[in-house]
């Protein structure tokens, strides 16, 4: 008979994820694994099979956890080019702002070498251009290229922020989709 595990796997995939976010995929080991969860390394490795199969388990982890803010997201956001904002605007807190600019980087390259999490990025990326587009065009076609637009602008815009940092990371994330909006009409 097993026993009960003491730590959940989703509580042990989270304390994870933070020290992925400070050293990257490749940094993690299995003793910082261990430290991080309160398990042993035997025990991490008895649950997950080996390091590579750990961090994809802690990264699959994290992408749950987006579709799932994406989805209440959407779910609240009003069927508006404002509410398409207020839905990008709520992915991305301001006081998070630094940390997904710099830390997000280096598991977006692990999203990218990976075909099973950059498969999910992907499909990722289908459900918000889709939600982003129904709130900007009645056309089906338009509407998804819009909402893929809006989605890419919304990167890009987080991007140049972390370069520029003239005023605040929402306000100007917010002025740049706004201005956007204003040309695309």
């Amino acid at each position: 008979m097993a026993r009960p595990k003491a730590i959940s796997d989703e509580t042990v995939l989270d304390r994870i994820f933070e020290v992925i976010l400070e050293t990257g995929p490749d940094g993690l080991t299995f003793a910082r694994a261990a430290q991080a969860s309160g398990l042993s390394g035997a025990t991490l490795v008895q649950r997950y099979g080996n390091r590579e199969a750990l961090v994809e388990a802690v990264l699959l982890h994290a992408w749950d956890r987006l579709d799932a803010e994406t989805e209440r997201a959407d779910a609240e956001a009003a069927d508006t080019s404002e509410g398409a904002i207020d839905l990008l605007m709520r992915l991305m807190p301001p006081d998070a702002a630094d940390r997904n600019v710099g830390d997000g980087l280096l598991l977006l390259r692990e999203d990218f070498r990976n075909p099973v999490l950059r498969a999910r990025g992907a499909a990722w990326g289908e459900r918000l251009a889709t939600a982003l587009g129904r709130r900007l065009s009645k056309d089906p076609h338009r509407a998804l290229r819009l909402g893929w637009q809006m989605a890419s602008i919304w990167q890009g815009a987080q991007t140049w922020w972390a370069f520029t940092r003239t005023e605040p990371a929402d306000m100007a994330i917010r002025r740049v989709l706004r201005e956007w909006l204003e040309d695309v009409r």
